[in-house]
């Protein structure tokens, strides 16, 4: 079966023109031409996801520039590294890069190595914040909506039986969530005054 040649382009709005991209496309060849309207940020992209069901082994996808075909690094390896899986060529026209070529093959090396590295220092900074934080006896998540008196005031409320979880929680200006999870707190506190 004849290999082909597809080109992918995209614009962020309807208001921008795509014809830079897709003059370019032709110049080099391609069979076809996606053209997307739609942000990088946008997790699916129709026509992308029309080339991406229609390429088979031999095909090349050619983009005018890289940031046109991935949201990210990350996105952008994921793909080449699904074209590479499925025996697809990869071209970028502006950063002169093709997977056809050794220099080609070891950029996107590179830029996987990249988006690794970018994975484990967000990892590293999230753990030593919430390493310094704990240093300083604070707990990760959400801070508390409730203060330790505010905690017992709910349990003394609800023990005085004048009061719903509903009138408390409007009273303390929680939701009854908030409320519930006060009351289970205080829970073994009791069971042990009971015991004692």
């Amino acid at each position: 079966m004849e290999s082909r040649t597809f080109g992918y382009a995209r614009v962020s709005t309807s208001e921008q023109n795509p014809e830079l991209q897709i003059d370019a496309l032709n110049s080099a060849g391609c069979d076809r031409i996606f053209t997307d309207h739609a942000s990088g940020a946008k997790e699916h992209r129709p026509e992308l996801d029309h080339m991406l069901e229609m390429l088979r082994e031999g095909d090349t996808v050619v983009v005018w520039k890289l940031d046109r075909l991935g949201r990210s690094v990350q996105n952008l390896v994921a793909l080449v590294n699904r074209f590479n899986d499925m025996g697809v060529q990869f071209r970028s026209l502006t950063e002169q890069i093709d997977t056809t070529t050794p220099g080609g093959v070891l950029i996107f090396n590179v830029f996987g190595a990249m988006a690794q590295f970018e994975r484990d220092l967000i990892r590293e900074r999230t753990n030593a914040g919430l390493k310094a934080a704990r240093a300083r006896g604070r707990k990760g998540g959400r801070p508390a909506r409730l203060t330790a008196e505010q905690v017992k005031e709910v349990r003394r409320k609800y023990d005085g039986g004048t009061m719903t979880v509903d009138e408390i929680a409007k009273l303390m200006d929680v939701g009854r969530t908030t409320i519930y999870r006060a009351l289970e707190k205080t829970k073994p506190q009791e069971k042990k005054e009971t015991e004692a």
